[in-house]
């Protein structure tokens, strides 16, 4: 995610120059500088935002070398799943201007949908700029309560998986009902991918888009019958989200 970050901001040509801090010996898109490590970072740089693109269980051994710019203007972006506000401000201090924000998978592809939030720390030009950041890989929505990131992410953080596993899923039926395994999947991606795009370019809503389909006594009719019964998709993804949303909660423990 955060290469993906890092190639939007170069795309779009956000101001710079951006240094990367990562250990493996890569390098990073846009001419980006590398760090292997926080504290090779220079002694007067004086960065306007930091941005954490690692995994939750990752940020307690990172945070303290990062401590030194929570008063110097910096904001600070985080995009880890579960890691709290309050987290942050135990680990940065309590001046410390926080923006933590659930992006998912297609900002690889500008495509993607941030959900953030600010601590009060953070002025208008901080949280600008971090909408700045954000928007630069796709649409970007704030809110005040900081409680709706766990289902943000087990909805929008986690809901690609979702997706490719019903383009999986979608292949192997059709598998089943006797087509190639090849022309399967290809019917599968395409019909996924491009019903994507008509619900994102429609004015009419996704229930709607679905009776635009379903011809009375028709096939999609029969299918639908299996899919919005009792045991079908609806009670599943709302026990998938909230098992997602109850371990977003765990992780920030």
């Amino acid at each position: 995610m955060g290469g993906a970050l890092l190639a939007g901001w170069s795309k779009r040509r956000l101001a710079g120059p951006f240094a990367v801090v990562e250990p493996a010996p890569v390098k990073p898109p846009g001419g980006a500088r590398r760090y292997a490590a926080a504290e090779a970072l220079p002694k007067s740089l004086k960065p306007a935002a930091i941005v954490f693109a690692v995994k939750p269980q990752a940020l307690p051994a990172i945070l303290p070398a990062y401590r030194r710019f929570a008063e110097g203007g910096t904001v600070f972006l985080s995009i880890a799943a579960g890691k709290t506000l309050g987290f942050f401000a135990r680990a940065l201090g309590e001046a410390a201007p926080v923006v933590r924000a659930m992006p998912n998978t297609p900002a690889a592809i500008g495509r993607g949908i941030a959900v953030a939030c600010a601590n009060a720390q953070v002025d208008g030009a901080g949280r600008a700029l971090c909408g700045r950041l954000l928007a630069a890989v796709g649409e970007v929505e704030w809110v005040e309560e900081e409680a709706l990131l766990d289902p943000v992410t087990a909805v929008s953080g986690s809901g690609p998986a979702y997706v490719f596993l019903l383009i999986e899923c979608l292949a192997e039926a059709g598998v089943a009902a006797g087509l190639p395994s090849g022309l399967a999947m290809k019917l599968a991606r395409a019909t996924v991918a491009g019903s994507g795009e008509l619900a994102r370019l429609a004015s009419e809503d996704a229930a709607q888009l679905r009776r635009n389909v379903t011809s009375p006594g028709g096939t999609t009719e029969a299918a639908l019958a299996v899919l919005m019964g009792a045991e079908g998709l609806a009670p599943l993804l709302r026990r998938a989200v909230a098992a997602a949303t109850r371990r977003a909660g765990e992780l920030a423990d």
